[in-house]
């Protein structure tokens, strides 16, 4: 009887980053910086290698699938933290909450699989330079980004479906800056260790399974590097894989911390500061991290500043 005199909530109260009057503005403009930076970096990258014939390659279709992905991450989290800053009503309704980690867990499951397709494609352009042409066919790159994104897609569907199995009456509050699924798993009146329990083996599962093939495609490709005989030849394959490395380094570093090991997890305000890294910097980073020390992306962009 008392379960079912229990007010079911269907709207939720985010906390956002900070309750302090003074530093809603200025953290406002600041993450409109950063927003705007990353979504000019990201859509920007795609144009320049839509634009340029010379990137319309397999490395560059993958980064700008990948820059995709990042711009759809921000997107998913960003604009309402911003609205959370200069609004005093800090309301996301049921369906919104569901949807914005839908489209953020989507994202972020994609990223790890074109992480691997990225890495792979490393590979045989390292170690296999005269097949290399052969191998990452048109067909063959289309598939590769077509099981990425089915799957990164497919994935958060199932977490979203059990999440209707739980009932939110304890509290509506959710202290954080955004639809986070643990965060939903703390408030809900329902039993959701069946939901934990599912999030915990498919995030151990994916996440090392792609870390791994990663790790592997660059343990191959790096007992190639120290095999060349050429000096300029080494310093080339270092410098290209070098920023995939760094990318990796922080995106999985920030995902472990997150999802593998949540239950002995960090504190709470640390929690919130991996998961703004995770959500708001590393998309900004990315484009960066790939760009500039590329000088086909740096010709490429000379060239459209040009014309």
């Amino acid at each position: 009887m008392m379960e079912a005199n229990k007010t079911q909530v269907y709207e939720f109260v985010l906390v956002g980053l900070t309750s302090l009057p003074g530093l809603q503005v200025p953290l406002f403009l600041v993450f409109l910086v950063i927003y705007l930076t990353t979504m000019v970096g990201n859509l920007g990258l795609i144009l320049l290698i839509w634009k340029d014939s010379n990137l319309h390659t397999p490395m560059y279709l993958f980064l700008g699938s990948l820059a995709f992905t990042d711009a759809c991450s921000s997107s998913s989290v960003t604009p309402k933290m911003l609205m959370s800053f200069l609004f005093k009503n800090h309301m996301i309704t049921l369906v919104e909450c569901i949807t914005q980690f839908y489209v953020f867990a989507s994202s972020a499951n994609t990223e790890c699989f074109l992480l691997v397709v990225m890495a792979y494609d490393r590979y045989v352009a390292i170690c296999n330079p005269l097949l290399y042409s052969v191998v990452m066919s048109n067909i063959f790159c289309s598939q590769l980004l077509g099981v990425s994104y089915i799957i990164g897609f497919l994935h958060p569907v199932m977490h979203v479906s059990l999440l209707f199995r739980l009932t939110f009456c304890k509290s509506s509050v959710i202290h954080y800056f955004y639809c986070e699924i643990l965060q939903l798993f703390k408030i809900s009146c329902t039993d959701p260790r069946v939901n934990m329990l599912l999030i915990i083996i498919f995030s151990v599962f994916i996440q090392s399974f792609t870390f791994m093939a990663i790790m592997v495609s660059y343990t191959r490709v790096l007992f190639a590097i120290l095999k060349k005989k050429s000096e300029k030849g080494r310093s080339k394959a270092f410098s290209t894989c070098s920023a995939h490395l760094l990318s990796v380094s922080l995106f999985y570093g920030t995902l472990f911390f997150m999802y593998v090991r949540p239950g002995s997890g960090p504190a709470e305000n640390q929690d919130k500061m991996y998961s703004l890294f995770y959500t708001v910097i590393i998309p900004l980073l990315n484009p960066f991290i790939y760009s500039l020390r590329n000088k086909e992306v740096i010709g490429a962009l000379w060239r459209m500043i040009n014309k």
